[in-house]
């Protein structure tokens, strides 16, 4: 990185949000910008969840750009593999690659009050931004429980999303702790390879049947050669998912067929009775994210497959505990454990105008005006922010419609002219988190009597969005500049003669050394 290297924009991150940002970026004339990216390739987490029997809950035609059509998806459900090439694909067709610089983990991003800038610390050197666009996304760092005895586990220790692929599975007893979207793939992927297999449950997930296929050549030559039917497909999948939200948002009784069908798949699958209960929910389908697998349930009847209904507790040299007490002999241990959602480490690095880190400024849970910026982090956005997770379609909708914010955010910066900078204030982004809080009492995720990792640590909902991927996209659509302050220079104050909004020279407001007009 070049000392002293200064750009318009720096995106963090080269999943879909940060490359869908760059392309975004390019197409709005803007190339003086960086992709910074802690790892030596793009992908995000498809690069970083690598497990075996990996693969995407959305369809395929769904789960990619709409600006960048694929019609050589090879399933309707797409394999890691086949996600991860498409984002090289997409890197490469947009002319990315001159703005990625690999192995550069940010370190520390600090706002300069005088300059208006953002200083960056990498570790690969250090560079400022007018601009940062921050697209770590929630799935980014694994979150791995503090167990009692792990450090002195003799075993094989690994999270899902870095699996010790060196690491041969054949006839060896695993503990596999977690029941979530990893672990319903891993456990069929393995149960076949390993001595035993103990599966730690704190809670049974709600499984639908995967309606999964191969896409014929005359499908995917038809994609090829009228792109309209590309379009058309994946609008009827967008608009089927667009029926859904009202179950889940606003009349989470109507899902009680939906549970029906759930328990036919576990009951089809699963004879035994004393582990059909072990399997089956006792919260409202929906408050945690529905799982799909025709694989899981036979997988968990094998004989070679126990299922412990309790979380992990303590380990003991090779012996692990549940909470029930009971003891299994193994050697490794694989958590499906999630992610840091609620508590992204990113927000301990960024430090905004106040000296304070944004994770400070969450201390009480995420809040960021229309999932993008946070009151006291000048020109700082985030790509899928607070409250712009699904529960039952694809981010890719979510990610374009912040993307369309982006792009106006930084419209709206030139023509204000000048060395600006936008503040998110207070009061607008307290408004949009009580609206944004308010509707979400009503939805399932907060009603169906479960505890999910869309929930913080005082139980507040910040993670889901409570609408339609529409109604987002038309909320997102323009900044309105009446939700932001205009920050300027110190240098830039107007003579007591001249001042504007009837303030006196050398004021500031929030503490900032910088002239703020309305």
């Amino acid at each position: 990185m070049a000392e002293h290297e200064h750009v318009r924009v720096a995106v963090i991150g080269s999943g879909f949000g940060g490359l869908g940002a760059a392309v975004r970026l390019r197409r709005e004339g803007i190339t003086d910008f960086v992709v910074l990216e802690r790892a030596g390739s793009v992908g995000g987490t498809w690069r970083d969840n690598s497990y075996p029997g990996c693969a995407c809950d959305v369809p395929s035609h769904l789960y990619s750009f709409s600006f960048a059509p694929n019609p050589e998806w090879p399933r309707t459900f797409s394999g890691q593999r086949h996600i991860r090439a498409y984002l090289e694909h997409v890197t490469d067709v947009f002319g990315l690659r001159r703005h990625l610089r690999f192995d550069s983990e940010v370190k520390l991003l600090s706002w300069d009050r005088e300059e208006l800038r953002w200083h960056i610390e990498t570790t690969r050197g250090s560079l400022t931004a007018d601009v940062v666009v921050s697209a770590t996304g929630p799935l980014s760092d694994p979150k791995t429980p503090d167990v009692p005895g792990l450090d002195s586990f003799p075993g094989k220790v690994f999270h899902s999303a870095r699996w010790d692929h060196d690491y041969d599975l054949r006839g060896k007893r695993v503990a596999m702790v977690g029941t979530g979207a990893s672990a319903i793939q891993i456990v069929p992927a393995i149960q076949s390879q390993v001595g035993r297999l103990t599966l730690f449950q704190r809670t049974p997930p709600w499984v639908m049947p995967r309606v999964d296929r191969a896409i014929s050549p005359a499908e995917r030559w038809l994609h090829r050669s009228l792109p309209l039917t590309t379009q058309l497909r994946r609008g009827l999948l967008w608009g089927i998912r667009e029926l859904q939200v009202q179950a889940f948002t606003k009349h989470p009784d109507e899902l009680g067929l939906v549970e029906q069908l759930a328990k036919r798949h576990l009951a089809r699958a699963v004879k035994d009775p004393a582990l059909r209960a072990k399997l089956t929910p006792d919260y409202r389908i929906g408050c945690k994210r529905i799982l799909l697998s025709n694989t899981y349930y036979p997988a968990l009847t094998r004989p070679n497959v126990d299922v412990v209904d309790s979380g992990l507790s303590e380990i003991r040299g090779s012996t692990v505990i549940a909470a029930d007490g009971t003891e299994t002999e193994v050697d490794a241990i694989i958590f499906g454990t999630g992610f840091h959602v609620t508590d992204m480490p990113i927000a301990e690095r960024v430090v905004g105008a106040e000296g304070i880190t944004l994770a400070e400024s969450w201390k009480d849970g995420m809040k960021a005006l229309r999932g993008a910026t946070a009151a006291g982090f000048p020109n700082f956005m985030t790509v899928i922010g607070p409250n712009t997770g699904l529960g039952n379609s694809s981010m890719i909708l979510m990610i374009e419609s912040q993307l369309n914010y982006m792009a106006d955010y930084l419209r709206q910066l030139d023509v204000l002219g000048g060395r600006t900078a936008l503040d998110a204030r207070p009061e607008a982004v307290a408004a949009w988190n009580h609206k944004v809080q308010e509707r979400m009492r009503r939805t399932v995720w907060n009603t169906g009597g479960c505890t999910s990792w869309y929930l913080d640590a005082s139980g507040r909902n910040t993670t889901v969005w409570p609408g339609t991927t529409g109604e987002f996209r038309r909320m997102t659509r323009h900044v309105d500049l009446g939700e932001y302050e205009v920050v300027r220079p110190a240098a830039a104050r107007q003579t007591p003669e001249g001042a504007k909004s009837g303030e006196p020279a050398g004021s500031s407001k929030s503490g900032r050394n910088s002239e703020v007009a309305a």
